[in-house]
């Protein structure tokens, strides 16, 4: 029988949304769009280094049941969409088809991959109203095919980015310019393990760059654009193997290659003494800077709004250097942290309300 607590209204519906990141784990228990509770774990390089993400799965889950201990019920379990194949936008259903992809790694390595698992594994638990979902995954496709070609027909570039909290903020950010999201032009930078700078057109990502497989600029642990040719010569020179190359790219490049680790909040102490660390973080707001440029150059340089967000946007140091090399072209809005656990919870109450159906995901052929 359901209880009369979980016939109160939509207002109600009590939802856990998971957000697995390359940093941090992030977990947050919502009475409708009010937050109950929520707990943040970062991770450091060495807890997962030599494992495979899958292998991330029982140490991630420790903290989420530590959280949800002495909870008796949820209605909804919402994840962070991982790497799947091209999707539109919205709210899909975990299944089988989309748990293969992501344990294999089908369509590539991010630790969103696990928001799925870490659903399925809490609607297990509590066997919610709805099944486990995910929301706006980082595979949401909608270049234009001007961004989408590359000078090598073999190699097209690909949409892969932080869609769930970029499409969040954008939305809050044209809000308060008093005007709707499919009305604007903005250029939206996500900085966190990983960046990803997004150019909204009229509610549209027409342009990003791909951070998970280097575009675009240096971050934490991710080296950014390289020459191309160097990087050729470096995978066939014998030194290294295909996967010692996709971890120097991401997961052991960026901060993490220069200074050993992965927290701004620690670079941003040594660059007071230590030259090297301050210069790695001018480095790091001077790429971001550049990506803004491009995203300028994409909508003509008329733009509402350029956009700061993430974890990094916490640091002063990185704001303060990107504001003065692109505050003349357009203002600058700081959002720091993310939305992407309200924006799952929302996500989910949009289809516990009906507004929205959970979408079918099936493996493509190949």
């Amino acid at each position: 029988m359901v209880s009369s607590a979980r016939l109160a209204g939509p207002q109600k519906w009590r939802i856990l949304a998971l957000n697995p990141g390359s940093t941090s784990t992030k977990v947050a228990l919502y009475s409708g769009r009010d937050l109950l509770k929520s707990t943040s774990l970062h991770h450091y390089v060495e807890e997962f280094k030599g494992r495979a993400l899958i292998d991330q799965l029982p140490v991630r889950m420790r903290s989420v049941r530590e959280f949800i201990k002495g909870e008796t019920w949820i209605d909804a379990a919402v994840g962070r969409g991982g790497l799947l194949h091209p999707l539109k936008s919205g709210a899909y259903a975990v299944s089988e088809d989309m748990l293969q992809d992501l344990r294999s790694s089908r369509y590539g390595v991010h630790a969103s991959n696990l928001g799925a698992f870490m659903a399925k594994a809490c609607a297990d638990m509590f066997s919610p109203r709805i099944p486990p979902i995910v929301v706006d995954p980082v595979v949401v496709d909608e270049l234009e095919d001007l961004s989408r070609l590359s000078g090598m027909p073999d190699i097209e570039r690909r949409s892969v980015f932080h869609a769930l909290n970029q499409k969040a903020v954008a939305r809050k950010v044209a809000a308060g310019l008093g005007k709707k999201y499919q009305e604007t032009r903005l250029v939206v930078a996500h900085m966190g393990g990983g960046i990803t700078v997004g150019v909204h057109k009229y509610g549209r990502v027409v342009d990003v760059n791909n951070g998970l497989d280097g575009d675009g600029p240096m971050s934490p642990e991710r080296s950014g654009v390289l020459p191309a040719t160097q990087l050729v010569e470096l995978c066939f020179s014998g030194k290294f193997s295909l996967a010692d190359m996709e971890r120097r790219v991401v997961g052991e490049g960026g901060f993490v290659a220069h200074l050993g680790t992965n927290d701004c909040r620690v670079v941003e102490q040594r660059a007071l003494s230590d030259p090297k660390s301050a210069l790695l973080l001018d480095v790091l707001s001077y790429q971001v800077a550049k990506e803004i440029g491009r995203g300028l150059a994409v909508l003509g340089g008329k733009v509402d709004a350029i956009v700061l967000t993430g974890g990094l946007a916490r640091c002063s140091t990185i704001c303060e250097a990107i504001e003065k090399r692109v505050s003349k072209y357009g203002t600058v809005v700081l959002y720091p942290g993310e939305d992407e656990l309200l924006a799952l919870a929302e996500g989910a109450i949009r289809v516990l309300e009906g507004e929205d159906e959970p979408q079918v995901y099936e493996r493509s052929p190949g």
